[in-house]
This record gives structure tokens, sequence and C-alpha cells, in this order.
């Protein structure tokens, strides 16, 4: 299926319609400042720990690598454009790419409705390797329950030494095998090993040139659980979720504030805005050494922390 397609199908299901926001001018997102300078070094680390979700294949951090392009849909177009608007400015404040033209083909979509079921039903019926990677029905059926009032699904791909891209899915086949092939096979590889040929590597225990990146992300929202939220800080909260596959969204992060605290059971006081503690974590995933191990992984992401607190 071409990677348009879930984008077509989202717009045109009638379980969510609205126009595609337009691109509009990129700006940078002001996050107020809550005297984090001092945070202790353990500190900072245990929170990257529990953010970090390794992906299934590489039990690396995924990242997007293509120009991120949100589309909302399900609220009033004001709203809607909005919401998009948000998630290019925070991709723009962090260093994420922005696909910055007005008619791009969207990768993040962005669905308020109030039977978010239903529409992952009919993504699981019809386009299943958009939940994520599964090994096959069973753990599919598992991925399309929603379970909470914002939830995402999150398609991968690999991508190693030579720039050739494999999508994370089981059992996935190039739509263009044959191309697929050629290109493995001209940049050192023997055509054969995975879906689309051997991955090349450096052979490094640190760094392999092996990374993985995203291909789409679904969010899906049910406003009839959001009403005590503002648009404001509910673009905030996706926003975070369209960057990062982060690991609880159950956990409540103390003593660092985070965004995600907001519809996490029992946290008192969570931010209704962005936080210093997610801007330094995001900042730190889109500088850090994207083909590291995990542990290189996140030890960049608690450096980049560090300087955000320090105001650098």
């Amino acid at each position: 299926m071409k990677a348009g397609a879930i984008t077509i199908f989202l717009l045109a299901s009638g379980l969510a319609a609205a126009a595609q926001s337009a691109a509009g001018p990129v700006e940078s997102v002001t996050v107020t400042v809550t005297g984090l300078k001092e945070a202790p070094q353990e500190v900072v680390n245990r929170f990257v720990r529990s953010f970090a979700a390794p992906s299934y294949l590489t039990g690396k951090m995924a990242r997007w690598e293509n120009g991120v392009c949100p589309n909302t849909a399900g609220l009033a177009p004001k709203f809607a454009a909005f919401v998009s608007r948000r998630v290019r400015e925070l991709a723009a404040q962090v260093k994420a790419p922005v696909d910055k033209n007005p008619s791009c083909r969207a990768n993040i979509e962005i669905v308020f409705t109030t039977t978010p079921q239903n529409l992952l039903d009919t993504v699981r019926r019809k386009y299943r390797m958009y939940l994520g990677y599964h090994s096959g029905p069973a753990q599919a059926d598992k991925l399309a329950v929603v379970t909470r009032p914002i939830q995402a699904w999150y398609l991968t791909a690999t991508k190693d030494l030579s720039g050739k891209v494999e999508v994370d899915a089981y059992g996935a086949v190039s739509s263009d095998l044959v191309g697929a092939v050629a290109q493995d096979i001209a940049t050192g590889g023997s055509g054969v090993g995975t879906a689309n040929g051997t991955r090349k590597v450096t052979g490094g225990r640190l760094k392999d040139g092996v990374r993985t990146i995203f291909r789409n992300v679904i969010i899906a929202a049910d406003p009839t659980k959001l009403t005590d939220y503002e648009v404001g800080t509910l673009a905030d909260y996706i926003g975070m979720l369209a960057l990062t596959h982060l690991s609880s969204l159950e956990v409540c992060q103390q003593p660092l504030p985070s965004i995600v605290n907001l519809l996490a059971r029992n946290c008192p006081n969570p931010p209704s805005q962005l936080s210093e503690s997610d801007l330094g974590y995001l900042k730190g995933l889109y500088s850090m050494s994207a083909d590291g191990n995990m542990r290189m992984q996140q030890d960049g992401i608690a450096y980049q922390m560090k300087q955000t607190f320090k105001g650098e």
C-alpha cells in the first residue's frame, strides 16, 4: 500500500471528517522555565530511562528522518489547524525535520473521534501494518485495542548504513521488490537475508550504522473523555506523542514534570503545557546518535536535557 493510503482512508471513512490543515509558518514553541538547572544527574537519567521505548527489531529509539506532516481531523477547521500547527512548531523547536510543503502527504494522522475503537478496528482489518510491528494476527488484535483517551500507534522502519530502508512489519515485502534487491546488490549486499535484502552495518558495538525511523503515526483522541482540557494543552500532549514513542504513559513522572502526567493516573498538578523536561528530552532525541546502541542514546538525551536546563 502506498504511504498516503492511510490518510485517504481516515479522511474518507466518516469516523472523523475535516479538511487537511494548512502547513502555515513554522514557529518556535515557548516553554516556561521551571527552575530545573540543579536537577541531579541521576534524576535526569531516571527520567530518560522511564521514557525511552526501544524499537522491537533494533532495540533502539525511533525518530523522524523524513519531514513531519501532521493532519488533524474531527475538529472544527480552526482547531484542527491549530493542533497540526502546534505539532509543526514543536518539531521545528527540537530540530526534528518538518515538511514545509503545504500540500505534503500526511505521515502523522491525528483523529478526534467519539468512536476510536471503530477506527482502530478498521485499521486492524484493512491496514494492520500501521498498528506497528507485530508477529501475527493475535498480536495485531492486542495492538488494536484502544485503552486511553489519547493513544498512538507507530509504523517504523529500519535504515542501514547504505541508506536502504525496510519497513518494520511482519512478512513485509517491498512494493518494488526487484528494485529493492537491485539496490541491495549495488550497495554491497547479496539480495537475500531480509525482506528487501541483506542489511549493511559497520560491525561496531556502540554504533553499527543501523537506525530506526518513523514512517507513520496514528493518534486517536476521544473528545468525550477530554472535556476538562483546553485545546492548547491537548495539542502539546499530542505533539509529544507525535515525535517520540514513549515507554509508558501510565507512570507519573516525578520529580521532573512532564506533559504526559496529564492523563496518567494519580498525578497531582500535572503541567498544562510542554515542560522544560519534555523539551530537553525531545532535543536530546533529535541530536543523539541515531545508530548508537540504547545506552548510548539514553546518555545522549540525558546530556542534552542538562544543557537545556542550563539554557544552552
